[in-house]
């Protein structure tokens, strides 16, 4: 009976561990299968796809870097620069948010109102150019009565923001001496991208401190505001 009982234990012994056997075996041959047969080429292609604005270390499958790091390392290195390009866009957008907020509240010396009164009321002036500096507006330059819309033109720098009126004298068709008051955002496409966004915030707020202006033109380039561009505005 004992040696009966001990011939069935030593026989489910074997059993047991012939299955354990054969389950690490089947494992084993499964894993060294799916690890032969990983797609590692569609893999690189897909990141070549994935990392193109990545560095040509990471984006390259070729170099020595991406094939010497696992797939696993790999994602880790794609969703670091996702993280990294992500903080770098959300500081230039709180950047150009302060500053165009700063720009809204832009001051405007008692200068700037002045001239345009005396150019409005006494027509002491042809034009005036305006820049902003040091977080407030003020007076560039004042042109004399006999001064030209060429002698304007070429007050306004080639590469910088500027804000301008200009006393548009004309005749209308009926013969009628008139005029008109010019407001030019001056804004041409040399000049930096900050500049732009500044003059651009803020020109509604200084727009308002002068009473009187009749027609407002915005220019990127010369041939955006020429003497005929002018005339048929005023008309």
């Amino acid at each position: 009976m004992n040696s009966h009982a001990g011939h069935r234990r030593s026989k489910t012994i074997r059993s047991a561990t012939g299955l354990r056997s054969t389950s690490v075996s089947k494992h084993a041959g499964l894993a060294e299968n799916a690890s032969a047969s990983y797609p590692i080429p569609s893999l690189k292609s897909r990141f070549t796809q994935m990392f193109a604005p990545l560095s040509a270390t990471i984006a390259d499958p070729t170099s020595p870097t991406f094939t010497s790091i696992s797939p696993r390392e790999k994602v880790f290195s794609f969703r670091n620069y996702v993280r990294h390009k992500e903080q770098i866009h959300k500081e230039n957008w709180l950047r150009s948010e302060a500053l165009a907020n700063a720009a809204s509240g832009m001051a405007v010396d008692d200068e700037c109102k002045l001239k345009f009164l005396e150019l409005k009321a006494k027509r002491n002036y042809r034009f005036i150019v305006f820049k902003i500096q040091e977080q407030q507006v003020v007076v560039e330059k004042v042109g004399s009565p006999q001064e030209t819309y060429e002698d304007f033109t070429a007050a306004l720098p080639a590469d910088e923001c500027r804000y301008a009126v200009f006393d548009f004298d004309f005749t209308t068709d009926e013969n009628c001496q008139k005029s008109k008051i010019f407001f030019i955002a001056w804004s041409p496409d040399t000049s930096r991208v900050r500049s732009k966004m500044v003059y651009a915030s803020s020109k509604d707020r200084f727009k308002r401190e002068l009473d009187g202006i009749q027609v407002e033109l915005q220019a990127t380039d010369p041939s955006e505001m020429s003497f005929d561009i002018i005339k048929a505005r005023a008309i």
